[in-house]
Protein backbone atom coordinates (compact mmCIF):
# COMPACT_ATOMS: atom_id res chain seq x y z
CA UNK A 1 0.00 0.00 0.00
CA UNK A 2 1.43 3.30 -1.41
CA UNK A 3 2.09 6.14 1.02
CA UNK A 4 -1.15 8.26 -0.11
CA UNK A 5 -2.91 5.02 0.72
CA UNK A 6 -2.27 4.79 3.76
CA UNK A 7 -2.48 8.16 5.12
CA UNK A 8 -6.06 7.99 4.79
CA UNK A 9 -6.75 4.93 6.78
CA UNK A 10 -7.85 5.49 10.17
CA UNK A 11 -4.30 5.93 13.05
CA UNK A 12 -3.08 2.66 14.05
CA UNK A 13 -2.30 2.06 17.42
CA UNK A 14 1.09 1.86 18.95
CA UNK A 15 3.11 -1.23 18.26
CA UNK A 16 6.54 -2.87 18.78
CA UNK A 17 6.60 -5.54 16.20
CA UNK A 18 3.71 -6.92 13.93
CA UNK A 19 5.08 -9.50 11.23
CA UNK A 20 8.95 -8.81 10.68
CA UNK A 21 9.98 -9.68 7.49
CA UNK A 22 12.33 -12.79 7.10
CA UNK A 23 14.69 -12.07 4.50
CA UNK A 24 18.35 -13.58 4.01
CA UNK A 25 21.04 -11.06 3.59
CA UNK A 26 21.64 -10.13 0.40
CA UNK A 27 17.89 -12.05 -1.44
CA UNK A 28 14.68 -10.99 -1.58
CA UNK A 29 11.69 -11.34 0.83
CA UNK A 30 9.54 -14.05 -0.02
CA UNK A 31 5.86 -14.20 -0.70
CA UNK A 32 3.04 -15.79 1.06
CA UNK A 33 2.51 -17.52 4.74
CA UNK A 34 1.72 -16.19 7.62
CA UNK A 35 3.91 -13.63 9.70
CA UNK A 36 5.99 -13.28 6.11
CA UNK A 37 6.19 -9.72 5.30
CA UNK A 38 7.24 -9.01 1.41
CA UNK A 39 10.23 -6.58 0.97
CA UNK A 40 9.99 -3.88 -1.98
CA UNK A 41 12.56 -2.93 -3.73
CA UNK A 42 14.66 0.07 -2.81
CA UNK A 43 14.02 2.29 -5.17
CA UNK A 44 17.17 4.52 -3.21
CA UNK A 45 19.37 1.76 -3.63
CA UNK A 46 21.61 2.82 -5.96
CA UNK A 47 22.46 5.64 -3.83
CA UNK A 48 22.94 3.54 -1.12
CA UNK A 49 26.39 2.11 -2.10
CA UNK A 50 25.22 -1.66 -2.33
CA UNK A 51 27.66 -4.41 -1.65
CA UNK A 52 27.32 -7.00 -4.14
CA UNK A 53 28.78 -10.45 -3.99
CA UNK A 54 30.66 -11.03 -0.84
CA UNK A 55 30.35 -9.00 2.63
CA UNK A 56 33.62 -8.33 4.45
CA UNK A 57 32.70 -6.60 7.55
CA UNK A 58 32.07 -8.47 11.46
CA UNK A 59 28.71 -9.30 12.49
CA UNK A 60 26.87 -6.43 14.43
CA UNK A 61 25.83 -7.30 18.20
CA UNK A 62 22.26 -7.69 19.14
CA UNK A 63 20.26 -4.30 19.55
CA UNK A 64 20.18 -4.50 23.12
CA UNK A 65 23.65 -5.21 23.90
CA UNK A 66 24.25 -1.82 21.38
CA UNK A 67 21.70 -0.19 23.35
CA UNK A 68 24.18 -0.71 26.43
CA UNK A 69 26.59 2.19 25.20
CA UNK A 70 24.87 4.93 26.41
CA UNK A 71 26.90 7.42 27.63
CA UNK A 72 27.84 5.99 31.37
CA UNK A 73 26.10 4.16 34.14
CA UNK A 74 25.23 7.60 36.02
CA UNK A 75 22.87 8.92 32.84
CA UNK A 76 19.95 10.14 34.15
CA UNK A 77 16.72 8.20 34.56
CA UNK A 78 13.53 9.03 32.50
CA UNK A 79 12.74 10.60 35.85
CA UNK A 80 15.40 13.09 36.37
CA UNK A 81 15.13 14.00 32.38
CA UNK A 82 11.80 14.78 32.89
CA UNK A 83 12.41 16.76 36.02
CA UNK A 84 15.56 18.81 34.22
CA UNK A 85 13.82 19.29 30.79
CA UNK A 86 12.27 22.21 31.24
CA UNK A 87 15.55 24.38 32.70
CA UNK A 88 17.57 22.60 30.02
CA UNK A 89 15.79 23.39 26.49
CA UNK A 90 17.52 26.42 26.13
CA UNK A 91 20.92 24.82 26.47
CA UNK A 92 19.91 21.76 24.44
CA UNK A 93 18.51 23.76 21.20
CA UNK A 94 22.07 25.61 21.87
CA UNK A 95 24.07 22.58 22.17
CA UNK A 96 21.94 20.69 19.08
CA UNK A 97 22.72 23.85 17.32
CA UNK A 98 26.80 23.43 18.10
CA UNK A 99 26.37 20.23 17.00
CA UNK A 100 25.01 20.59 13.42
CA UNK A 101 27.63 23.41 12.65
CA UNK A 102 30.38 21.19 13.72
CA UNK A 103 28.86 18.36 11.38
CA UNK A 104 31.03 18.33 7.93
CA UNK A 105 29.29 16.01 5.13
CA UNK A 106 32.57 13.67 3.78
CA UNK A 107 32.92 14.07 -0.15
CA UNK A 108 30.89 11.89 -2.34
CA UNK A 109 27.54 12.47 -0.51
CA UNK A 110 26.37 13.64 2.73
CA UNK A 111 27.92 11.07 5.35
CA UNK A 112 29.32 13.05 8.71
CA UNK A 113 33.23 12.54 9.16
CA UNK A 114 35.23 11.41 11.48
CA UNK A 115 34.35 7.48 13.23
CA UNK A 116 31.07 8.01 11.77
CA UNK A 117 29.07 7.93 14.97
CA UNK A 118 27.60 10.85 16.93
CA UNK A 119 27.74 12.14 20.62
CA UNK A 120 25.38 10.12 23.06
CA UNK A 121 23.57 13.58 24.68
CA UNK A 122 22.97 13.48 28.12
CA UNK A 123 19.39 15.85 28.26
CA UNK A 124 17.43 13.09 26.28
CA UNK A 125 15.29 9.84 27.95
CA UNK A 126 17.30 7.26 28.03
CA UNK A 127 15.15 5.54 25.62
CA UNK A 128 16.57 7.77 23.04
CA UNK A 129 19.93 7.69 24.09
CA UNK A 130 19.70 3.58 23.46
CA UNK A 131 18.60 4.33 19.97
CA UNK A 132 21.40 7.19 18.92
CA UNK A 133 23.52 4.18 20.82
CA UNK A 134 22.43 1.56 18.62
CA UNK A 135 22.20 3.66 15.39
CA UNK A 136 26.17 4.27 16.02
CA UNK A 137 26.98 0.18 16.33
CA UNK A 138 26.20 -0.23 12.47
CA UNK A 139 26.57 3.29 11.02
CA UNK A 140 29.53 2.73 9.05
CA UNK A 141 28.03 -1.59 7.81
CA UNK A 142 27.58 -1.79 4.06
CA UNK A 143 24.17 -1.70 2.39
CA UNK A 144 22.81 -4.90 1.20
CA UNK A 145 19.16 -5.27 0.03
CA UNK A 146 17.40 -7.45 2.58
CA UNK A 147 20.23 -7.37 5.57
CA UNK A 148 19.62 -7.25 8.60
CA UNK A 149 15.86 -8.64 8.21
CA UNK A 150 16.23 -12.36 8.95
CA UNK A 151 18.22 -11.73 12.09
CA UNK A 152 19.03 -8.39 13.66
CA UNK A 153 22.38 -9.93 13.95
CA UNK A 154 23.89 -9.68 10.58
CA UNK A 155 27.01 -7.79 8.43
CA UNK A 156 24.81 -5.88 5.90
CA UNK A 157 21.63 -3.76 6.52
CA UNK A 158 18.96 -2.23 4.36
CA UNK A 159 17.26 0.62 4.75
CA UNK A 160 14.42 -0.81 7.00
CA UNK A 161 17.29 -2.89 8.72
CA UNK A 162 19.29 -0.36 9.63
CA UNK A 163 16.31 2.09 11.39
CA UNK A 164 14.55 -1.37 12.66
CA UNK A 165 18.52 -2.29 14.38
CA UNK A 166 18.10 1.11 15.98
CA UNK A 167 14.58 1.34 17.27
CA UNK A 168 15.07 -2.25 18.71
CA UNK A 169 18.21 -0.56 20.66
CA UNK A 170 16.20 1.28 22.43
CA UNK A 171 13.11 -1.15 22.81
CA UNK A 172 10.71 -0.02 20.21
CA UNK A 173 10.77 -2.88 18.49
CA UNK A 174 11.25 -6.40 19.07
CA UNK A 175 11.24 -7.58 15.88
CA UNK A 176 12.60 -6.35 12.00
CA UNK A 177 10.01 -4.28 9.86
CA UNK A 178 9.94 -3.79 6.38
CA UNK A 179 9.63 -0.18 5.22
CA UNK A 180 6.15 -0.94 4.56
CA UNK A 181 5.83 -1.96 8.24
CA UNK A 182 7.48 1.10 9.16
CA UNK A 183 4.37 3.20 7.52
CA UNK A 184 2.15 1.97 10.04
CA UNK A 185 4.99 2.29 13.46
CA UNK A 186 4.20 3.80 16.55
CA UNK A 187 1.81 6.84 15.94
CA UNK A 188 1.28 9.75 13.35
CA UNK A 189 3.32 12.64 12.70
CA UNK A 190 6.59 13.91 13.86
CA UNK A 191 7.92 13.48 16.83
CA UNK A 192 10.25 15.74 19.00
CA UNK A 193 13.05 13.04 19.32
CA UNK A 194 12.94 10.52 16.99
CA UNK A 195 10.88 11.01 13.34
CA UNK A 196 10.73 8.41 11.02
CA UNK A 197 9.89 8.59 7.22
CA UNK A 198 8.55 5.23 5.67
CA UNK A 199 7.34 4.63 2.34
CA UNK A 200 7.14 1.07 0.40
CA UNK A 201 10.72 0.75 -0.17
CA UNK A 202 12.80 2.96 1.18
CA UNK A 203 12.94 4.35 4.94
CA UNK A 204 14.82 6.32 7.41
CA UNK A 205 14.92 9.15 10.13
CA UNK A 206 15.69 11.36 12.70
CA UNK A 207 17.03 11.54 16.05
CA UNK A 208 18.16 14.74 18.06
CA UNK A 209 17.82 16.52 14.95
CA UNK A 210 20.02 14.20 13.00
CA UNK A 211 19.25 12.33 9.78
CA UNK A 212 19.94 8.50 9.70
CA UNK A 213 19.91 7.29 6.30
CA UNK A 214 20.74 4.89 3.83
CA UNK A 215 20.68 6.77 0.91
CA UNK A 216 23.17 9.79 0.49
CA UNK A 217 26.17 8.09 1.90
CA UNK A 218 29.32 8.75 0.91
CA UNK A 219 30.95 5.71 -0.02
CA UNK A 220 30.35 1.65 1.06
CA UNK A 221 31.50 2.32 4.40
CA UNK A 222 30.61 6.04 5.03
CA UNK A 223 28.16 6.42 7.82
CA UNK A 224 24.61 6.38 7.95
CA UNK A 225 24.61 9.79 10.04
CA UNK A 226 24.27 12.30 7.15
CA UNK A 227 24.41 16.19 7.17
CA UNK A 228 21.04 18.07 6.02
CA UNK A 229 17.89 16.66 5.10
CA UNK A 230 15.82 14.77 2.98
CA UNK A 231 13.03 15.45 0.58
CA UNK A 232 10.41 13.74 2.31
CA UNK A 233 7.64 13.72 -0.36
CA UNK A 234 5.82 10.53 -0.39
CA UNK A 235 6.42 9.44 2.60
CA UNK A 236 4.27 8.69 5.55
CA UNK A 237 5.59 10.10 8.94
CA UNK A 238 5.45 8.33 12.31
CA UNK A 239 6.65 8.80 15.78
CA UNK A 240 6.65 6.79 19.17
CA UNK A 241 4.63 8.52 21.64
CA UNK A 242 6.21 10.84 23.86
CA UNK A 243 9.12 10.75 21.83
Amino acid sequence: MGAGQHSSQPAAAPRSAIGGATVPAGGTAGGGGAGVAKEVADPQEASSFPVTGAVHHSAAATPAKAGEAIVAAGAPSDAEVRKELAQMKAVEQSAKLAQQRQLTPVPGGRSIGGNGTIAIPTGVPEVVQKVIAGANAIADFPYVFGGGHASFVDNAYDCSGSVSYALAAGGLLNAPETSGELESWGAAGPGRYITVYAAAGHTYMYVDGIMYNTSGRSGTYASRWQVGAADGSGFVVRHWPGL
